[in-house]
């Protein structure tokens, strides 16, 4: 239930920063749906990966190329996705820290008080 939860959260996410950012779009709330779930994907199979394998680059720039690296996943999403469309990496880069942000901000709601 938690799973479904934070997946509708993370699409009303896209589907808010596509209605702000003018490089950003989403065709309809059930391809936010599933660019959500892919997100979700990526950032578990792909992204550990990509992690690894610019390691250096992310000692050196002292973690942020990890921002880049979000930026990429947020563009394969663009690329398997069909109506969801990002223009350029820096539209990525700006999509990809506003929707953690607001991920954060969300998924702060779910938290159990203990």
């Amino acid at each position: 239930m938690n799973l479904l939860l934070r997946v509708l959260l993370s699409a009303i996410a896209v589907v808010i920063l596509s209605k702000i950012l003018p490089g950003v779009g989403v065709d309809s709330y059930l391809t936010a749906v599933i660019v959500a779930v892919v997100l979700g994907l990526l950032n578990f199979i792909v992204k550990p990966i990509l992690v690894i394998l610019t390691l250096p680059v992310t000692i050196i720039t002292l973690g942020l190329f990890l921002l880049i690296v979000n930026a990429c996943i947020i563009l394969l999403a663009d690329y398997f996705v069909d109506g969801f469309t990002v223009s350029n990496i820096w539209w990525a880069l700006i999509f990809s820290l506003l929707l953690s942000l607001f991920q954060s901000i969300l998924f702060s709601f779910l938290k159990k008080d203990k």
